[in-house]
């Protein structure tokens, strides 16, 4: 085959038309008259191509667009130069490359106007880029893609490469990937039957209103079998269509995994002489031996700008063609259809399945919140309905019980009434009541039926998908490594061969070497031994060794300092709530406890969100430094140090108030005091579960509304307007290009890259956390989940189909580790919640007093029963109030709350038996309460098998009736060969003793030509 034919980027039926391109006469020195320009005018070379979606012939389709900056002062210069023309090794490639890509801005060599123009400087490190782009992209034309340039875009100074792969690449590569496409045999899906088919065929019926209008979302009855594609047994494979057998979304990852199998190995430099030679030579010399580099390393190192495929087209306007991305918008990523079905299969056929099951799981894990929020509503409805009739709160509101608190300040607190915590007391009913136990169990076994609804529906999207058998391709991508590695690797061995060399140097200057033929086979054979050696190179622990320490140090440093600004926010809570007690108005006295705690939760907030971003940022880095060797290692590590951080930055003040607030506080006369100045703060006198519900309800209400919502909006906005401005600034000639409809590939080059799905699960496992580990104290935490997430699928679905470029297509059959992660949080939850009962709440004690100190069978004098008394006169010198008269009276006996022996008992102050029997009684609850939710959890992940009984039934129909298939496609072929066997002999007897071919080999051939 000649190179011209080989190469050449037109159809092969239009191979013999010759046309004449108006743009390339003109690059020509070739001025057109008017009536030919009025001629070439007259159709829209920008709607033949559909406004770039299609090469310039409006024929082969754009499946991927490389970018790349350029200095048009260098546009002089031909875009391919010949490499180095007295390079014998590269003459060939040399010959293909020193033809330019067809398109726009890729004068000829031998243009008029290259020669007249004057040779600008040089720019060495653009012109090394500007090498090995074109010795990679003929690399990619020896692959068999077809490439076309464009460098006369709306952008000043970026270039596109567009590609298209034909059919017999597509063939190919799918055969060698393994892609299961569908086959031309249809077979039925069984059905339910009798009663079951009825009360689906009334769901049915009853949530067609809230069904996406896609064909995609519609119930199938018929399924074709999908077997590995093979160039084989394409008779197996519909092809009446072959521009829609592949679609976009599998054109696009074809691509990409030839982009990054496609190496450059080194780049020639030719160009350039003295000083400005000289200077960069060392650095050309490491680039020469720059071992392999795919697009991942090339976009690295600055030598493409972005690499990615295109949308279908428009998403919006009167006169778009209908696609696939408006279908989108129209069903998914708008606002007005937030009661909708989400069109999953749409989205994994224009996404593909990584992303289209992230939408899955976040669809389920908002259908399961809805029960979740009707039972945590009707907790909360409860406590309402019930705190009238709460004998604890209503003594502590009653003020003829005249029981007088100690201070809760040195100095400058005084005596204090218990009924002025009565608003207190009676909302902490409202979250603190036995109806709070039932649904903390509630929840846990929500979480286990959550998690086994998933892995069902996850295994019936795999059924869908033709993912049942996908683990050969994951070890395939699993063993990819990443061009960051591969850097490290090469770096590695350059440093051992040039040790190597050194030694080879030392061995030269010594006269051991009789013959110079042995010792140049010597160095021959030593030279290739270096190599194979280099190709065995790997990074050990050793090398990591630095960022493993980097990684534990800074770790450790990022928790102390989350740990440190919660201890300031406990500093200051102390601080303000003595400086406000010294205040003369009396309404700023009484709401020091609620102003203290509102303003500290929101300085949490504030911090919290400030350290998330910076912790997402560190945790980038030190996965960076750590090298690991392919991107499944490097996502999975980068979520364990980000989620690690995050989960500390936003549940420790949460922790602090649910566990450590209030039990290391000491008692009056003996306080605990933190740098020898500030006392340790109290809880109130209903406890720490309404502080607790306060903390957990803004910070998960903040972060959702600012942090998930605000910044997923607003950033994206303001990125939009500070690019409107920076173009409004250019010249009006530019801003009024810019105006007008530019090419695909310049539209989605302006849109932000895709940087994955890790933030977007992150912010759905901190929720689920926020829902599951304290859910006993805000039982309305489910409710707020559910509306964030009614919102935040629209936010996600606008965000992918508008805001963001089309990412590559990646095959998943489940959510990796994030899967591992929710488990862990589950199983963290169930013990969580036994701890924020038992010790947290007054449920214990309350259980405690009911049955072992109540006279009279009720909750009458439970409060005084948890107060101990204590004598003034007993204050630590400079600690007593500085009003001891503010309530009007003088106080002898003030209280306090905790189980301790009274003043006038022999060991005064001493902790008393209550103390024990409310202990042991909250330790027997929290393992008793532990086993017993585990055990159920257990139970129903027990009794809910993982697939769905109907899959298992449609996988094994489908291998049997594949089996059939090929059975009957042999005995056909057997059959075949049977019949000209049997007239084979008879035709070639004439002739059998003349003819030495008759005979076996004869049958052979034949049946193999078959």
């Amino acid at each position: 085959m000649r190179v011209n034919e080989k190469y050449s980027t037109l159809p092969a039926e239009d191979r013999s038309v010759h046309i004449i391109n108006i743009c390339a006469i003109e690059d020509l020195g070739y001025q057109p008259s008017e009536g030919t320009l009025l001629n070439s005018l007259s159709v829209n070379p920008d709607a033949k191509c559909k406004y770039g979606l299609y090469f310039r012939d409006g024929k082969r389709k754009v499946d991927y667009v490389l970018v790349y900056h350029h200095k048009r002062g260098s546009g002089s210069r031909t875009l391919a130069r010949r490499v180095l023309q007295n390079d014998a090794a590269l003459g060939a490639r040399s010959a293909r490359q020193d033809q330019p890509l067809p398109g726009k801005g890729s004068p000829g060599k031998g243009s008029p106007g290259a020669a007249r123009q004057q040779e600008p400087p040089m720019d060495f490190h653009e012109d090394d880029k500007r090498f090995r782009r074109e010795e990679y992209e003929g690399n990619l034309l020896e692959a068999g893609l077809e490439l076309e340039r464009d460098e006369e875009t709306k952008i000043h100074g970026v270039g596109f490469v567009k590609i298209h792969a034909p059919w017999n690449v597509l063939c190919r590569e799918a055969e060698f990937l393994k892609l299961k496409m569908p086959t031309k045999k249809m077979y039925h899906i069984n059905e339910t039957r009798g009663l079951l088919k009825k009360i689906n065929s009334v769901l049915q019926k009853i949530t067609d209103p809230i069904q996406p209008r896609v064909a995609e979302h519609r119930a199938q009855t018929m399924k074709r079998l999908s077997y590995p594609f093979s160039r084989e047994k394409q008779h197996l494979f519909d092809l009446s269509d072959k521009d829609s057998f592949f679609d976009s979304k599998t054109r696009s990852t074809i691509v990409y995994e030839i982009l990054k199998r496609t190496t450059c190995t080194k780049a020639k430099y030719s160009m350039g002489h003295g000083e400005g030679r000289k200077k960069d030579s060392a650095l050309l010399s490491k680039r020469r031996k720059c071992g392999k580099y795919g697009i991942t390393s090339l976009l690295a190192n600055g030598v493409y700008s972005a690499a990615y495929p295109l949308h279908d087209g428009e998403y919006e306007g009167e006169d778009v063609e209908f696609n696939d991305r408006k279908l989108l918008y129209e069903e998914w990523a708008s606002y007005g259809v937030f009661y909708k079905y989400q069109p999953i299969d749409l989205v994994r056929k224009y996404f593909g399945e990584k992303i289209g099951l992230y939408f899955a799981w976040l669809g389920v894990y908002t259908q399961m919140l809805i029960p979740a929020s009707i039972v945590g509503v009707i907790v909360f409805l409860y406590g309402c309905a019930t705190v009238n009739e709460n004998i604890p709160s209503m003594e502590m509101c009653d003020q003829s019980h005249n029981i007088t608190m100690c201070p809760l300040c040195d100095k400058t607190c005084s005596y204090w009434k218990m009924s002025s915590a009565c608003a207190t007391a009676r909302a902490s009913h409202l979250f603190d009541n036995p109806a709070t136990v039932f649904f903390s169990i509630f929840m846990a076994l929500w979480a286990a039926t959550f998690m086994e609804h998933w892995k069902r529906k996850q295994m019936r999207l795999n059924y869908r998908w033709d993912l049942t058998g996908f683990e050969e391709e994951e070890e395939a991508v699993k063993d990819h490594p990443r061009a960051e590695y591969e850097a490290r690797v090469l770096e590695k061995s350059l440093r051992k061969e040039s040790k190597n060399k050194e030694d080879e140097m030392e061995g030269i200057a010594q006269p051991a070497i009789p013959e110079q033929m042995a010792g140049s086979l010597f160095h021959s054979q030593t030279r290739r031994m270096r190599e194979r050696e280099t190709d065995k190179v790997k990074l050990t622990w050793r090398d990591r060794f630095p960022a493993y320490f980097t990684n534990l140090m800074s770790i450790v440093f990022m928790i102390a300092v989350t740990f440190a600004i919660v201890l300031g926010v406990i500093i200051y809570r102390i601080s303000t709530a003595a400086a406000l007690a010294m205040n003369s108005s009396p309404s700023v006295r009484s709401n020091i406890r609620v102003t203290v705690t509102a303003t500290a939760v929101i300085i949490n907030l504030v911090v919290i969100i400030l350290l998330d971003e910076v912790y997402g940022c560190v945790a980038r880095w030190l996965t960076k430094i750590e090298v690991p060797k392919t991107e499944k290692s490097f996502e999975e590590r980068l979520i364990f140090k980000a989620f690690l951080l995050k989960f500390v930055n936003s549940y420790t003040p949460i922790f602090y108030v649910a566990f450590f607030k209030g039990r290391f506080v000491g008692r009056p006369g003996d306080y605990v005091y933190i740098f020898r100045s500030f006392r340790m703060e109290e809880c109130a006198p209903g406890g720490c579960l309404m502080e607790l519900c306060i903390q957990l309800s803004i910070i998960m209400l903040g972060k959702q509304l600012i942090q998930n919502n605000l910044f997923e909006i607003g950033i994206p906005k303001m990125k939009k307007f500070i690019r409107y401005l920076r173009l409004k600034r250019q010249s009006p000639a530019d801003h009024d290009e810019h105006m007008k409809r530019k090419q695909r590939y310049e539209a989605d080059f302006t849109l932000e890259p895709f940087g994955g799905l890790t933030p977007e699960y992150m912010e759905m496992i901190i929720q689920f956390g926020f829902v599951t580990l304290f859910v006993a104290s805000f039982p309305l935490a489910p409710l707020f989940a559910l509306l964030n997430n009614i919102i935040e699928i629209r936010l996600d679905a606008k965000k992918f189909v508008t805001e963001l470029r089309r990412p590559v297509a990646v095959r998943a059959k489940d959510i990796g580790i994030w899967y591992n992660i929710l488990r862990g949080i589950g199983k963290l939850a169930v013990i969580i919640n036994a701890f924020v009962i038992s010790f947290t709440s007054d449920f214990i004690p309350r259980l405690v007093y009911l049955y072992m100190y109540s006279k009279n069978g009720t909750m009458h004098g439970f409060v005084n029963h948890t107060l101990s008394s204590f004598n003034v006169s007993d204050f630590q010198d400079g600690t007593a109030p500085n009003d001891p008269l503010d309530l009007g009276y003088e106080v002898h006996v003030c209280r306090y709350k905790d189980y301790r022996e009274p003043p006038w008992s022999e060991h005064k102050y001493d902790i008393s038996k209550d103390f024990w029997a409310v202990l042991a009684a909250r330790l027997a609850f929290v393992i008793v309460f532990q086993n017993l939710v585990m055990f159920m959890s257990d139970f129903v992940d027990w009794v809910i098998p993982d697939i769905p009984k109907d899959i298992s039934q449609q996988i094994h129909k489908e291998k049997v009736l594949m089996v059939e298939l090929f059975m009957r496609e042999e005995q056909g072929k057997q059959q075949l060969l049977d019949t000209w066997m049997e007239r084979g002999p008879k035709k070639s007897e004439p002739c059998s003793n003349h003819s030495p071919q008759a005979g076996p080999d004869g049958p052979e051939n034949h049946g193999g030509a078959l």
